[in-house]
């Protein structure tokens, strides 16, 4: 069965349970679960029950796609999403924007938990994405069959609304919330960086580091989908100052800039 095929079966499935088209899609990452508490909830599907959907690991997260209203807007929100560091195919780990695509879903807010490169920014807080950097050695349009999906040379050039970035930008100076912005380096991982390999990110520009969103954003980009996407910073990487992981302290500052960012996105739907 081919990409496209696999597409129209799972999106078929999801319109059979009530799920509407015309959307408005949202991506959580690790440790930002809590925007769903807010979420006029109608249909709750496993990924486990879509056709298709990839089959991952997803530690630190669920595996639901949500169908509801939030801040009066019907959304489709994934909760849990896929890396390429647990051994899937770049087409698997954007299988929900290619299915999001096929429902009529043509704007698209991403998050993720991030390490800050950039030493003035603070731990717990929350980084816009204005540009990134792919640095997982592959890409979701290099694959077989990716051509009968749309065109793969996509440009580039300016892979986030400004429109959305505008908006929220504006949207923090109003509410008083510290909004940093910068550069996501997507690495494989998941292993953490090493002393050097912070430096390294430094150097090339990078502000925070990730294991994810850099493959969403490209297809979304080339499905000509609008999106934004945001970094909540878990922990400094410092090179000269490196502390071993300590993933409870990560978690806890997850869930600290979770805080600013359900804070900023609830103030944000309503304007998209």
């Amino acid at each position: 069965m081919n990409y496209q095929q696999q597409i129209d079966e799972s999106s078929a499935y999801l319109l059979s349970l009530g799920i509407p088209k015309g959307c408005l899609g949202i991506v959580l990452g690790t440790g930002l679960g809590g925007l769903e508490k807010l979420l006029d909830l109608k249909i709750e599907v496993s990924y486990s029950k879509i056709p298709h959907f990839p089959k991952g690991i997803m530690e630190y997260q669920k595996g639901r796609l949500l169908y509801g209203l939030l801040e009066g807007k019907p959304v489709l929100m994934f909760q849990g999403r896929f890396h390429a560091y647990e051994g899937l195919t770049f087409f698997e780990i954007t299988f929900s924007v290619r299915l999001m695509h096929a429902l009529a879903v043509d704007k698209l807010i991403l998050s993720n938990a991030a390490g800050a490169v950039n030493l003035s920014f603070s731990k717990g807080g929350v980084m816009l994405i204005e540009d990134h950097i792919n640095l997982q050695g592959g890409s979701p349009l290099a694959e077989k069959q990716v051509q009968q999906l749309g065109n793969r040379f996509v440009d580039m050039s300016a892979p986030y609304s400004d429109s959305m970035n505008q908006k929220v930008t504006k949207l923090a100076d109003k509410l008083g919330e510290t909004l940093f912005k910068g550069v996501y380096a997507a690495v494989l991982g998941p292993q953490l960086e090493t002393k050097a390999e912070y430096r390294f990110l430094k150097i090339i520009g990078a502000d925070a580091v990730g294991m994810s969103t850099v493959p969403e954003v490209i297809v979304a980009n080339q499905l000509q989908m609008e999106c934004i996407a945001f970094s909540v910073l878990t922990d400094l990487c410092n090179p000269d100052q490196l502390d071993p992981i300590d993933i409870e302290d990560i978690m806890n500052a997850a869930k600290k800039g979770e805080q600013v960012l359900i804070r900023l996105l609830r103030g944000l739907i309503p304007l998209i």
